[in-house]
């Protein structure tokens, strides 16, 4: 990739702004912006060196699916899906990873959820489950699937009493895609169901983030994975937001709710409305960015990631996630009549904006999981 992360995404942002209607018609990416994101580097932020990829810093990467979101949030999720599922990259065999990154030109999807099994059998493991929200499938060329790993007795329990949940990577050829994904927002990312049937994995396309450890030795492979995860929803959360803020500025100097009126930019409930949505994004922003700075410095420095920096990241990934929903209902709501109707981007934006804050990693029950840290109680940390 010769261009770095953020200068990529501030120019491809407006193609993917231009074709943001056809992409949530269609439901999936279209090809020219699929060929811009993937020639870009914009779909393996977080492959190894070594596999051909960056390695983007997180603050990097923040800031690029940020920009990437100010266009389109659509097209910066399925970057973040696929970067995220590239550091996957850092714990195969190089042989593996190899095969299935292609030196970052193939694109992989991946869900965590376990909701599928694999058995193992000899060097293999036969794997079968269904598994839903798998964004970005029409476009990936493979899939990491979460599957409870089950032996003859059951589940294969680690330390402590957890199932081991292993992601395998599958074909996309050899997996079944369903339609399924008629939502409210984010239709663009085309995360449909996916489902398997008895199918034979090797084992070395297998990953445990429980019970394995990266085969990379760089500071982004100590940084906490389900961290950079809900870190990257919160930064294509805050480009959408900061994407409405911009639509609204543009609708406000143009709408006059009457012949003669005042325009909206006139109005000072909309300059007040507006002022406090800028400085709760800015606000946002900043806390997720310094969060990220304390990680990444510990990470760089061999230390210990504490249980109090992983919970200061997801604190800052919810709150941030939260927040742009909030800054993107205030665009929509100053915007007047005009923003519910299909050829306005502000209506988008909102729905958007508001879906995201529905995904696992930033939803209501993490600020419980804070919570329980910040008073003292037992807490299991492993997904934080």
């Amino acid at each position: 990739m010769s261009a770095g992360p953020l200068s990529s995404a501030r120019r491809i942002a407006p193609l993917a702004a231009a074709l943001a209607e056809q992409t949530e018609r269609d439901r999936a990416l279209p090809p020219e912006l699929i060929g811009e994101l993937r020639e870009a580097g914009m779909f393996h932020l977080c492959l190894p060196r070594s596999q051909g990829g960056p390695e983007a810093e997180p603050a990097e990467m923040f800031e690029a699916l940020e920009a990437l979101a100010r266009g389109d949030g659509a097209s910066a999720w399925c970057a973040m899906v696929a970067s995220t599922s590239s550091l996957l990259g850092a714990y195969l065999q190089p042989q593996r990873a190899g095969e299935i990154f292609d030196g970052g030109r193939s694109v992989a999807a991946g869900v965590f959820a376990p909701r599928g099994a694999a058995t193992p059998e000899g060097e293999e493991f036969t794997v079968a489950g269904r598994w839903s929200f798998v964004s970005g499938i029409g476009h990936s060329d493979w899939v990491f699937c979460g599957c409870i790993v089950n032996d003859a007795d059951g589940p294969q329990l680690l330390e402590g009493g957890r199932p081991d949940v292993r992601l395998m990577a599958m074909p996309r050829s050899e997996v079944e895609v369903i339609d399924t994904w008629s939502v409210a927002g984010l239709c663009g990312t085309g995360s449909h169901d996916v489902s398997a049937d008895r199918r034979a994995v090797p084992a070395g396309r297998g990953v445990s983030l429980f019970s394995q450890r990266p085969l990379e030795p760089g500071p982004l492979y100590a940084f906490p994975l389900f961290g950079l995860l809900a870190l990257g929803i919160c930064a294509v959360s805050l480009g959408i937001a900061r994407g409405a803020l911009d639509e609204l500025g543009t609708l406000a100097g143009a709408k006059r709710p009457a012949p003669g009126a005042r325009s909206l930019a006139e109005r000072p409930v909309v300059q007040s409305d507006l002022a406090r949505a800028e400085a709760a994004l800015r606000a946002a922003r900043a806390l997720a960015l310094d969060q990220i700075g304390a990680a990444w410095s510990a990470a760089e420095a061999g230390r210990e990631l504490t249980d109090e920096l992983r919970l200061g990241l997801r604190l800052a990934a919810t709150h941030g996630t939260e927040t742009a929903a909030a800054v993107a209902t205030t665009a929509y709501r100053a915007g007047g009549g005009s923003s519910i109707y299909s050829s306005s981007p502000l209506q988008r934006r909102f729905r958007d904006a508001n879906v995201a804050t529905q995904h696992m990693m930033v939803a209501p029950p993490t600020w419980e999981l804070a919570g329980r840290l910040l008073l003292g109680q037992p807490t299991d940390t492993s997904q934080l």
